[in-house]
């Protein structure tokens, strides 16, 4: 997703540094992006050197005016990023968080500048999904949330603005249905592609709930239902125990190769 935003941003003509610890990272970023970016100029998008053009790779985290984390949702990793960022940016810059879970209010306590701290959640794929949702933590400014809003209206997006509860809006309403999927299919109620079936022609989802949770990836959808049963304290919210065995046997989704299908 890093690699997504990194590509909006800089296609509304705006420079981007795009740094990842994990080794490749970075390079598998930059080809999805050309990829995407190919895709897209064949339907009248912009010419995919000049947005790349604007895409510089980095060692680590440097002066800017936003950033914009899209780590691993972990509340540690990402409260040590923020921390680092409070160091290196320049006061005025806001820092954001493109967690689907993690609370931004926590994120923002660690820092100098709480003011200025906000949930920018966008959707997979970024270039394609119109959605950012906006997360305002306890401390979040007006002059923040707007500056936030407006900018996701320059890069073509529409916000939605949620207070830090948890799971937001989205993964509130998102992972009850993923989780119910999962029962129905631990419980033999149906196979993966009849459930998956019955959301896309009898609901008109783009796509089926498990599909989409091996796309989102199995272990971090039980990550957001381990937050949401421990914030809300709702026996409802707590992941499916075919979700977590899956998870154990390393069957994460798309990005292994194996999930509720294979790929």
């Amino acid at each position: 997703m890093g690699g997504g935003i990194a590509q909006v941003v800089a296609a509304s003509g705006r420079r981007v540094s795009l740094h990842d610890e994990v080794p490749g990272a970075v390079e598998r970023g930059v080809a999805a992006m050309e990829r995407s970016l190919t895709k897209l100029a064949e339907k009248g998008g912009p010419d995919p050197a000049e947005v790349l053009e604007r895409v510089t790779p980095v060692d680590g985290l440097v002066p800017a005016d936003l950033m914009i984390e899209a780590v691993v949702e972990d509340a540690g990793v990402k409260k040590a990023i923020f921390q680092a960022a409070d160091g290196i940016l320049p006061a005025e810059a806001i820092l954001a968080s493109n967690t689907s879970s993690i609370p931004i209010t926590t994120l923002a306590a660690a820092t100098g500048r709480p003011d200025r701290v906000i949930g920018m959640h966008f959707f997979n794929p970024v270039p394609v999904l119109k959605l950012v949702e906006v997360i305002r933590a306890v401390q979040t400014s007006d002059e923040t949330t707007t500056a936030i809003v407006e900018l996701a209206g320059d890069l073509g997006k529409v916000a939605a603005e949620a207070r830090d509860f948890p799971g937001f809006i989205s993964n509130r309403i998102l992972m009850p249905f993923v989780n119910e999927a999962a029962h129905a299919l631990m419980e033999g109620v149906a196979e993966p592609e009849a459930i998956d079936t019955i959301a896309k022609l009898g609901f008109a989802h783009p796509m089926g709930p498990l599909a989409l949770a091996d796309l989102i990836g199995l272990d971090t959808c039980v990550s957001i239902m381990e937050v949401l049963h421990e914030g809300l304290g709702d026996p409802k919210y707590a992941p499916c125990p075919l979700l977590r065995q899956y998870v154990q046997a390393g069957r994460l989704g798309r990005k292994t190769g194996r999930g509720f299908y294979k790929y």
